[in-house]
């Protein structure tokens, strides 16, 4: 094994100390039988897990952490696991969204406060992964990332069944009456069967494979079930390979390019990803001063095919993904496209290119290969503008109804989510298949956090009708385990005086997808009389941290970040206090 000690590592500011304070440092750890061989410049290694049994996603990490540990042992470091706050969108009210920077706040001033010299970052919640990301990036140590991977693949009936895919249609059928409540009640256990991520490609799946995607995952790993062995064969190998980073001096900022994002947004388009990977590759370009607006994400997909046939918008779930190659295999048919750039360097200290060299594809139902595609090229999100959405809004086009992708109707707005579904069953309510629902003060300020509810289901008596889908327009997010022709991200948002905050029940709606344009057909002089009549709302939060989040939280098309988290701020030893 090779000798790493090195008396010049960030940690030796710590346990190199002489005097009183290495004193203090290196007693205090021995409480925990630590042998003063430990502190002798061997790389520490930082274990950042978001393991929490309030976070279902996440609750099995520390065995994770416990694989990576062996790993840094291997390689001749010190493994030292912290905790951070979880982040989990399954209980977290009003939504995990409003926690993202709070965590990535902790996380980056966690790192930067302790004597690492690198870390890896255990996720697993849609949120844990670009919160890690973010607060790793602003530190600039070098790092790597391990999800937590998916839950098996859901069982009811026969049928594979996918988590939030099927809950949005197991409440259709209870609503139509083609289940009963003790039906639901059982296909409950059915579709969360392991410990887990959503195994559909949903957002936590969306985010694995996009730290994969940027460099910053081990290849391979984004995909192996969370209960599958090797899933800790890959902790373990994250483990030994982060010890070697810190030799090598990898950072993030050497792996989180341009190229790396662009190859990023262009996957995340190939696999049918989740539209909540635009707030996030935003936010976390934002913090290594990569400029990534909101236009990349439709220019850079274009050319690129539906590749994954997963729901939500196709078949099979992330265990079939994993079994018939996984993002290595996805990746390489891009590469071989020209889709992807092959150059940029990766935790592996080899490029993309490297990575996915002899990745295999197995079966063509599942990866779809470039010739024959899933869904062919322009069918990622696209990026809407118009008077009713100047700073954009996104469309998941892989999931809507190709039909509704050109649409005029009139508006039937609502001015929360909760107004809607206090009169969604109702059998009276003014709507048909034609109308586009609106639902607004659902962003970033508004709710506050932007929270996952823009696919509100259809109204009842629709449904009952026969209606599978309906245009709908909301300044929040949706899950990106959801599905149908909904307008994501209205920017600006209502709350802070956008003109979605002028639209009236009746107003025509016209959303014209091919032309990337979603406008309000009402005319210049009367939206400007209503500005003239608009009053902002009152604020609600006089202090804490939702005022915090309130006051400083920048637009959807921004990334939702804090403005004053934009940039690095290092990882420069702080100063000794003893």
């Amino acid at each position: 094994m090779t000798d790493r000690r090195n008396t010049d590592r960030r940690s030796q500011a710590w346990f190199g100390a002489q005097g009183r304070s290495g004193m203090l440092y290196r007693s205090w750890m021995r409480n925990q039988g630590f042998g003063h061989e430990v502190f002798d410049g061997r790389p520490v290694i930082g274990i950042a897990t978001s393991a929490s049994e309030l976070a279902p996603c996440n609750a099995h990490l520390t065995r994770v952490a416990e694989a990576v540990k062996r790993g840094v042992w291997q390689a001749g470091g010190l493994p030292l696991q912290f905790p951070t706050m979880a982040t989990g969108e399954t209980l977290m009210r009003p939504t995990a969204m409003l926690y993202r920077n709070l965590m990535a706040m902790e996380v980056e001033e966690l790192i930067r406060a302790n004597p690492l010299d690198g870390v890896v970052l255990l996720s697993g919640c849609d949120k844990t992964t670009p919160a890690m990301l973010m607060g790793a990036a602003s530190v600039d140590l070098p790092a790597v990332m391990v999800t937590g991977g998916p839950m098996l693949n859901g069982k009811f009936r026969g049928q594979d069944v996918g988590s939030g895919t099927h809950v949005w249609k197991f409440e259709e059928d209870l609503k139509t009456g083609r289940m009963t409540e003790e039906e639901c009640f059982f296909a409950e256990g059915c579709m969360a069967r392991s410990n887990g991520h959503c195994m559909t490609m949903g957002t936590a799946s969306t985010m694995a494979c996009v730290a994969e995607a940027l460099g910053m995952q081990l290849p391979g790993s984004a995909a192996w079930p969370a209960v599958d062995s090797r899933r800790m064969e890959t902790a373990q190998a994250a483990g030994r390979r982060v010890v070697d980073m810190v030799e090598e001096d990898l950072r993030p900022s050497r792996i989180l390019t341009r190229e790396a994002f662009e190859n990023a947004v262009r996957v995340n388009a190939a696999i049918g990803g989740s539209t909540n990977a635009v707030i996030h590759l935003t936010a976390l370009a934002g913090r290594v001063g990569v400029e990534l607006d909101l236009d990349d994400f439709d220019r850079l997909v274009r050319e690129v095919p539906t590749l994954v046939n997963l729901m939500p918008s196709g078949t099979y779930l992330m265990e079939d993904f994993c079994y018939a190659g996984g993002l290595p295999a996805v990746m390489a048919e891009l590469l071989g496209g020209g889709l992807l750039h092959g150059g940029p360097v990766t935790v592996t200290g080899r490029t993309v290119a490297e990575n996915t060299d002899g990745a295999e594809r197995f079966g063509s139902d599942v990866i779809t290969p470039l010739d024959t595609p899933f869904q062919p090229a322009g069918t990622g999100i696209a990026v809407l503008r118009g008077n009713l959405c100047p700073d954009g809004a996104v469309l998941k086009q892989s999931a809507a109804s190709p039909h509704l992708l050109t649409h005029r109707g009139p508006a039937r707005v609502f001015d929360s989510p909760e107004a809607y579904h206090a009169v969604a069953d109702d059998p009276d309510l003014d709507v048909d298949e034609n109308t586009v629902i609106v639902i607004r003060n659902a962003g970033p300020k508004g709710y506050p956090g932007m929270p996952e509810v823009s696919n509100v289901p259809l109204p009842a008596k629709l449904l009952k009708a026969g209606v599978t889908d309906m245009v709908r327009v909301c300044d929040g997010r949706m899950s990106g385990t959801g599905y149908g022709t909904v307008v994501l991200h209205v920017a600006p948002e209502a709350a802070v005086g956008g003109p979605f905050a002028l639209v009236r029940d009746g107003d025509p709606v016209v959303l014209d997808v091919p032309a990337r344009s979603l406008r309000l057909d009402v005319d210049d002089a009367e939206l400007a009389r209503r500005r003239q009549e608009w009053t902002p709302p009152a604020d609600r939060y006089t202090g804490g941290y939702t005022w915090l989040y309130t006051q400083h939280v920048e637009q959807a098309d921004r990334g939702a970040d804090f403005g004053f988290l934009r940039g690095g701020r290092g990882h420069e030893v702080p100063r000794d206090s003893h």
